[in-house]
């Protein structure tokens, strides 16, 4: 091949990298302005009326806002997290809910309530956290010893491993009385979010800009531990790191909201269908668009029936088990055609 095709051949891929990384694009720009339209009408939706009582105003900015603050955290943080784990473990149908991590957290927390009568957030929170770094890990120990690494082995590891832990959130809550617990948990739901109740989903903003630093290193993590190791990265310390920054996302979304089930499923297989597999380029796609799923969901909710409230996992339950067998048959597709 001459020269100056070469040339020109490099200097086209090295600009169709440029494009694909560029972030400020019309259609990131567009999804953004999507977003904020979505927020905007989650602030004015509700069966209070705000402009029509007296302390309207006031409850404006004891409940709506502070509802979709914690909308817009927690759609960036389960979206991130399920982003992670589906890098790191090379599957793309992994998850906090299908490996088990949020049923760990639910556990997590049902211990601290027996440890603690009527514990701090804090507390709850620290619980959560540490059950799900614990489930995490062994997720990943299970892992390492199966052989057969197809796309279903993994998740049916992490769903089994799950049911096994609900099933002692369970017997636990039923044998100390405390089923009221468990069930308050399952049913992740915006509710109950005012000032003084959501602050700490704040931190969320901080394992985003955590993982965004590592996103070098957990992109060499995802191709595998022999050719990380081969391309100088520690991959054990950096599983630890990852799977500390999910258990935190995870621990604290859990102690707050309650169990939010694939979200992390649908919005990062959305973005990695036209965006492909960096962890760097695609974090913000990922971000804003769970941001913007879960305020979809949640105004769903709150609409559907009114003036009564459906649970948003509900509705973030029936679409992600749709999106999920949409995949499965996807993949089961692709397969035939090779």
């Amino acid at each position: 091949m001459p020269k100056n095709a070469t040339a020109g051949v490099e200097n086209n891929s090295q600009l169709q990298l440029y494009k694909k990384n560029k972030l400020w694009t019309k259609p990131f720009i567009l999804v953004i302005i999507v977003v904020s339209i979505l927020g905007i009408i989650s602030l004015f939706t509700g069966v209070y009326d705000i402009w029509g009582q007296e302390d309207g105003r006031d409850m404006f900015f004891i409940t709506r806002v502070p509802r979709t603050v914690a909308l817009m955290l927690t759609g960036a943080a389960m979206a991130m997290s399920g982003l992670v784990m589906q890098l790191i473990t090379q599957n793309r149908l992994v998850e906090p809910t299908t490996t088990g991590t949020m049923e760990w957290a639910g556990l997590g927390l049902l211990a601290v309530y027996l440890l603690f009568p009527a514990p701090s957030l804090v507390l709850r929170m620290t619980g959560a956290i540490l059950f799900s770094f614990i489930g995490t890990m062994v997720f990943f120990l299970f892992l390492r010893k199966v052989k057969l690494r197809s796309s279903l082995i993994v998740p049916i590891i992490g769903l089994m491993l799950g049911a096994v832990i609900s099933a002692v959130s369970t017997f636990m809550g039923l044998f100390f009385q405390m089923t009221q617990i468990i069930e308050g948990w399952f049913v992740g739901s915006f509710s109950a979010v005012q000032v003084g109740r959501y602050e700490y989903l704040w931190i969320i903003i901080i394992v985003t800009i955590l993982i965004f630093m590592y996103a070098s290193r957990l992109t060499l993590a995802g191709l595998g531990e022999d050719v990380a190791t081969n391309l100088g990265v520690n991959y054990n310390r950096l599983i630890l790191l990852a799977n500390g920054l999910i258990a935190v996302a995870v621990g604290i979304v859990a102690a707050v909201i309650g169990n939010l089930p694939f979200l992390g499923l649908i919005v990062p297989n959305i973005v990695s269908m036209f965006r492909g597999d960096d962890l760097r380029s695609n974090l913000p796609w990922v971000c804003v668009i769970g941001m913007g799923t879960i305020t979809l969901c949640d105004i769903i909710s709150r609409t559907i029936i009114m003036p009564f409230e459906v649970p948003v996992s509900l509705i973030l339950g029936t679409v992600g088990a749709v999106v999920f067998i949409l995949i499965l048959l996807r993949q089961r597709k692709s397969r035939r055609l090779r």
